[in-house]
């Protein structure tokens, strides 16, 4: 059994959907599916309890737990951002073109939106209608779940939508839109939309957008400009970024520098221990919050800028550690 139960908010959907579809579950094979120990599905068990569902133990070599039928479905306690984060993640799931992993993504899908709130349910369906995303999507940067909610229900409803928008150059503009999809592409979102001041395609990126505003009136949608928007997206990406080509040697192992960076860099493993990490990235903040966290001796191979950039922030950090509490 893949052991994907990590996260408490997944854990306790998946635990709520094995309840529902089995009559009676053993206690260790119930921890087994979900890949916890016996004292953390007690947990687990007591908490939906305090959600409103009602759950009988027994005990014993042969006890275990089983959901009563019958009485109305409480309503599921997780906050808005949990809730897109999980709509976003098995949407993405559900395209990934696994069937182990899509098939039960589906399912987990339809049970999350039967116990939302209404708004709550309206908003997730419209994100899980209108989103592209290609894989597993990370930790977005900046964009608050509500943001994402709004944008989507305009994607799904054809209303227009209002914001100032803020560009590369810093240049800040009001843009009135028809938006048409979310596009998710790691740890960035883009909207894809059409802009009424310009009369042509343009994708944003959400978490330049600021104060979104849905207007009154609908739209009727045209075309899309491309079979292929993820495609259309990267290649807009590559054509105006300018990348910094980042190669740093690490007094570390590679696993452990790898563990850090996830499949942002490659480490290679040099003598002695040591490795070598190398990443293209837009901004050198990434790089510098990766050395940061990484408790090892390093350096800066290239670029100039950003061992420049670890010099300018050493002298702070010691700066501040001089004063006073």
């Amino acid at each position: 059994m893949l052991k994907i139960m990590a996260n408490p908010s997944a854990r306790m959907l998946r635990l709520l959907g094995l309840l529902q579809n089995h009559r009676f579950w053993p206690g260790g094979s119930l921890a087994d599916r979900l890949g916890v120990s016996p004292r953390t599905l007690r947990r687990d068990i007591d908490q939906l309890r305090l959600l409103g569902y009602t759950i009988d133990s027994t005990t014993g070599s042969n006890g275990g737990y089983q959901l009563v039928a019958g009485g109305q479905m409480p309503l599921l306690a997780l906050e808005p951002d949990e809730v897109i984060a999980l709509v976003v993640g098995l949407t993405a799931a559900v395209n990934s073109g696994i069937t182990d992993l899509a098939d039960p993504s589906v399912t987990a899908l339809t049970k999350v939106l039967q116990v939302l709130p209404a708004e709550l349910r309206h908003r997730s369906e419209a994100l899980r209608a209108v989103t592209i995303a290609p894989r597993p999507a990370d930790d977005p940067e900046g964009v608050p779940a509500e943001v994402l909610g709004l944008i989507a229900q305009a994607c799904r409803d054809t209303v227009r939508l209002r914001f100032g928008y803020t560009a590369r150059t810093g240049a800040v503009t009001a843009r009135s839109v028809e938006p048409y999809r979310l596009v998710n592409l790691g740890r960035r979102w883009y909207l894809v939309a059409y802009d009424m001041d310009r009369s042509d395609w343009r994708t944003f990126r959400v978490d330049r957008l600021a104060d979104p505003v849905p207007a009154r009136n609908t739209f009727t949608p045209r075309p899309l400009p491309s079979d292929d928007l993820v495609g259309m997206i990267r290649s807009g990406i590559e054509s105006v970024t300018v990348l910094h080509e980042v190669v740093v040697e690490l007094e570390a192992a590679a696993e452990v520098v790898a563990a850090a960076t996830g499949r942002w860099a490659t480490v290679e493993a040099l003598e002695s221990g040591r490795c070598r990490m190398t990443m293209s990235t837009e901004s050198l903040d990434w790089p510098l919050q990766v050395l940061t966290v990484i408790d090892a001796e390093f350096k800066v191979i290239a670029p100039a800028e950003l061992a420049r950039l670890v010099r300018a922030t050493g002298r702070r950090l010691t700066r501040s550690s001089r004063q006073p509490p």
